[in-house]
């Protein structure tokens, strides 16, 4: 197999080597390294003002104010549906942090609103703040270690 080959060999086992010619280490990177994740709202410019101003999540301006932000973790959870409640292939999008009283009066004094007090939910602690657009996103404090 000539070097040529190598990437898509690479991509056949699922994994992508950071290594260089010098190096002889055995690491690897994985082949998925992060996950893009979208909100889809009527008042975009509003609802990223709020990401970046309320939240404080860094970002990247992409051209014309099309802001990206970096979300500091990540996990993916797949949930059973019957298909009507949520309907199948449903995607959600929460927020979690370590501290969530801490974490929901931080928010509420830079002007965030709760929709409901924080509610033990077996998994975590749970509450729902409102975002430009007309819908809310959950918060929780999870009780899972990773």
């Amino acid at each position: 197999m000539g070097s040529a080959d190598a990437p898509v060999a690479a991509r056949r086992a699922g994994r992508f080597s950071s290594r260089t010619p010098d190096d002889d280490s055995d690491v690897e990177d994985p082949m998925i390294r992060g996950m893009h994740a979208l909100f889809y709202s009527t008042e975009e410019q509003a609802l990223r003002d709020f990401i970046k101003d309320k939240l404080q999540l860094p970002s990247t301006d992409t051209g014309g104010g099309w802001l990206i932000f970096d979300a500091p973790e990540a996990d993916l959870g797949v949930h059973p549906t019957d298909g009507t409640s949520p309907p199948s292939g449903t995607a959600d999008i929460s927020f979690y942090c370590d501290r969530i009283e801490e974490t929901v009066a931080e928010l509420r004094s830079r002007g965030v609103e709760f929709t409901q007090e924080v509610e033990d939910h077996g998994y975590g602690l749970v509450t729902y703040f409102a975002v430009p657009g007309g819908f809310t996103v959950q918060l929780y404090e999870p009780r899972y270690q990773k």
